[in-house]
């Protein structure tokens, strides 16, 4: 798995994982329990990571330079 984004916030890495889901592209957040279970900690283990499988980084950060509305800043 390769990480695609980085994020201070868990909700706009479930927004991120959202976006590449519904471009047909699976994603994973591994540090998404740990940031539920401890928000504080997401500062120090370097945030929350968003990941894809190493074939799907290439359109995945397509999907993700495209601009969209309403998008949730970090």
């Amino acid at each position: 798995m390769i990480t695609v984004a980085n994020c201070t916030l868990l909700v706009a890495a479930q927004v991120i994982r959202a976006t590449l889901e519904s471009s047909g592209i699976t994603a994973f957040i591994p540090d998404e329990f740990t940031v539920e279970t401890a928000p504080h900690l997401a500062l120090l283990i370097g945030g929350v990571r968003v990941q894809v499988a190493e074939e799907d980084v290439t359109r995945a950060r397509e999907i993700l330079a495209t601009p969209r509305p309403a998008e949730i800043s970090d």
